[in-house]
C-alpha cells in the first residue's frame, strides 16, 4: 500500500471516523430502451403515464423517445439504491401495456435512422433546448450509436470526511475555499486513479462482445461474423466501449486536463466556444428549423464523452461548469458500466459493493498528475481491454513494461482488499465487500466466468445476440409482472404522485411567459463563464 492510502486507513480505524463512511451517497442511472414482444424498437410515445420526461425525477428520457432512463434518488447504502431502482423498474411495467425493457447495453435491432424519434420535451425554451441538442448528436454521431444503454454510478464521499482528512493532512481550513477546493482536488485525484485502474471494470462488468450487424449501418470493422444477423469479437469485454461505440473526430483531440479542477473546466469551456469546421457547414438551422444549439465542437459540456466525471448538482438557470468552478466538485459519475444483462434491474448487488470499494480505494490511493504520454498508455490499456481483454496472457502496460492482465487484475484486488475490509468494518452486514472481492477474483482465475463470457455462450448457442437479448428481455418482464412481486399500495401512490406532480410541473413551465427560443439559446450559449 502507498504511504497515503496507509495513512487514511489507519485514521479510520476509528469507530468515530469509520462512521463517516457510511454517509457518503451511491445512486444510479439505468438507461433501458422500450421494445415491443418481437423485441423491436417501440414506435410508440413516451408513457404519459409515467409522467413528463422533463420534469420527473426519477423516470425520464435519454436521446431517443423510446430510450428510458430510471435514476434513483442518492442513498448511503448501494443495496437500498438498487431495492429503489427495482421499484421504478416495477412500477414502469404496470404503465407499459406489452412493452418490454430491452436487456443489454447494445441496441436490439433498430430501423432506418429516419424511424428512430427523438426524445420529445414538451414546448417550453428548455425542453426545446433539450430536444435541439439530441437534434445536433443525431448530425454529429448517428442515432443508432445513441441508443446504446448503460449503468451510470454516482458516487461520493461525506463533506465531513474530506473535512476530517484535510485537519489531518495539513490543510489551512482557515483560508478561502480550502476545504472547498481540497475536496475538489481529492476527486480529481480519485479520477486519475479511476483512469490508471478502469480496465480493471471493463474485464469485470463488460457484457457486449456482440451485436447485431444492423448497429453499423454498413460502415466498415473488423469483427468477426457470428451468423447472418451477429457480430462479434471473440476475447471482447465491452465492445459498447470500443471504438465502434462512442467516437467521433471532433472530439479525438479533446482531452481534459485531470491534474487540476480548473484544467479541466477550462478544457471544456474551451470547446463549447471553439467552432469547428464541418458543424459550421451544417449550420445551426435548415429549412428555418433548429438542427444543432451551436456549431462548436461541443454544443453543451455533456456532450463530452467519458467514463468519468466530476459533477455538481446544478441550480435553476446553472451550467454543469458554472457549478463545478464556482462551488466546487461535489460526487463523480462513473458512465463505463454495461448493463448486465442476466440482472433485472442491470446490475448486482456485488458489483455495487465492489464499485464502493474500488473507487475509495481510488480516492485514497496516492495519485501524481498524468502527463500526456501516461495518458495515452492509460486509454490504450482500456481499449485493449474492451476488445481482448479475455485473450489468454494478454499483457497491458505498466511502468514501461507489459504486465499480464491477470497478474495485475489480482495484485489490484490484493491492494483494495484493506479497503474492503474498513467498509465492512462500518457495514452492518459482516463480510459483503470481501465477498465482492471473491467474486471478482474468481473471474479473473476463470474468464469463463465474466459476464462477457457468459453473453457470448449464450449468443453462440442461440446463433444470435438479438435473440440472446430478447430472450433476458423476456425473463426479467415476467419477473417484474410477477403478481407476487407487485409494490405495495404506498409506494404505487407515491409513484402515481411523482408522475401527476411532473406533469404539473411541466404545465407550469410551459404556461411561464419567457423569451423567444432564438433568444434562449443565445443567452444560454454565452453563459459558459465562470466566477469566482
Amino acid at each position: 500500500m502507498s504511504n497515503q492510502l496507509t495513512r487514511r486507513l489507519a485514521l479510520l480505524d476509528d469507530d468515530a471516523h469509520r462512521a463517516l463512511l457510511g454517509q457518503g451517497l451511491r445512486g444510479i442511472e439505468r438507461e433501458t430502451l422500450r421494445v415491443d414482444q418481437h423485441g423491436l424498437l417501440a414506435r410508440t410515445p413516451h408513457p404519459a403515464a409515467l409522467g413528463s420526461a422533463l420534469t420527473h425525477p426519477q423516470i425520464t428520457t435519454d436521446y431517443a423517445e423510446a430510450l428510458l432512463e430510471f435514476i434513483t434518488p442518492a442513498e448511503h447504502d448501494i443495496g437500498i439504491t438498487l431495492n429503489q431502482l427495482d421499484a421504478i423498474h416495477r412500477y414502469a411495467y404496470t404503465k407499459l401495456g406489452d412493452e418490454m425493457l430491452w436487456s443489454e447495453s447494445m441496441p436490439c435491432e433498430l430501423p432506418d435512422e429516419a424511424q428512430i424519434e427523438i426524445a420529445q420535451y414538451g414546448d417550453s425554451n428548455i425542453g426545446m433546448l433539450k430536444h435541439v441538442y439530441r437534434r445536433g448528436l443525431a448530425l454529429r454521431y448517428g442515432k443508432a450509436m445513441q441508443c446504446i444503454a448503460g449503468i451510470h454510478y454516482n458516487y461520493s464521499l461525506s463533506e465531513k470526511l474530506w473535512q476530517l482528512l484535510a485537519r489531518h493532512e495539513g490543510i489551512d481550513t482557515e483560508r478561502r475555499h480550502a476545504l472547498r477546493d481540497f475536496q475538489s482536488d481529492g476527486y480529481i485525484a480519485l479520477i486519475r486513479n479511476f483512469r490508471r485502474y478502469s480496465w480493471l471494470l471493463m474485464y469485470l462488468f463488460g457484457a457486449s462482445p456482440a451485436l447485431s450487424t444492423g448497429f453499423l449501418r454498413g460502415s466498415e470493422h473488423q469483427l468477426d461474423t457470428l451468423s447472418d444477423d451477429t457480430l462479434f469479437l471473440p476475447y471482447a469485454t465491452s465492445l459498447r466501449m470500443s471504438d465502434l461505440g462512442y467516437q467521433n473526430d471532433a472530439q479525438s483531440g479533446l482531452t481534459p486536463h485531470e491534474n487540476s479542477l480548473e484544467s479541466y473546466v477550462a478544457t471544456l469551456t474551451d470547446a463549447v466556444n471553439r467552432p469547428y469546421a464541418p458543424y459550421q457547414a451544417l449550420g445551426t438551422r435548415q429549412d428555418g428549423e433548429w438542427i444543432q444549439l451551436s456549431t462548436n465542437v461541443l454544443q453543451i459540456e455533456n456532450e463530452y464523452y467519458s467514463t468519468i466525471r466530476p459533477k455538481r448538482v446544478i441550480r435553476t438557470g446553472e451550467r454543469p461548469i458554472q457549478a463545478l468552478c464556482q462551488r466546487g466538485v461535489q460526487y463523480i459519475e462513473v458512465r463505463c458500466l454495461d448493463v448486465d444483462p442476466f440482472e433485472p434491474i442491470g446490475i448486482s448487488i456485488e458489483t455495487g459493493r465492489f464499485l464502493d470499494a474500488f473507487l475509495l480505494f481510488c480516492a485514497f490511493e496516492e495519485s501524481a498528475p498524468i502527463d500526456i504520454a501516461e495518458s495515452a498508455v492509460h486509454a490504450g490499456n482500456f481499449a485493449r481491454t474492451v476488445k481482448q481483454g479475455r485473450r489468454p496472457s494478454l499483457t497491458l502496460m505498466r511502468g514501461g513494461e507489459e504486465v499480464t492482465l491477470q497478474a495485475w487484475a489480482t495484485e489490484l484486488i490484493e491492494r483494495i482488499r484493506p479497503v474492503a475490509a474498513l467498509l465492512d468494518a462500518q457495514h452492518n452486514e459482516i463480510g459483503v465487500h470481501a465477498a465482492s472481492l471473491a467474486v471478482q477474483q474468481a473471474k479473473i482465475d476463470n474468464p469463463a466466468l465474466t459476464p462477457s463470457a457468459r453473453v457470448l455462450d449464450e449468443v453462440r448457442a442461440l446463433g444470435s445476440s438479438a435473440e440472446f437479448g430478447l430472450r433476458q428481455s423476456r425473463l426479467h418482464a415476467a419477473t417484474f409482472r410477477a403478481s407476487d412481486s407487485a409494490l405495495m399500495p404506498a409506494e404505487v401512490a407515491l409513484f402515481d404522485q411523482l408522475a401527476a406532480d411532473s406533469l404539473a410541473a411541466q404545465d407550469a413551465i410551459e404556461q411561464a411567459p419567457g423569451p423567444s427560443f432564438d433568444a434562449f439559446v443565445a443567452a444560454y450559449n454565452s453563459s459558459t463563464l465562470c466566477g469566482d
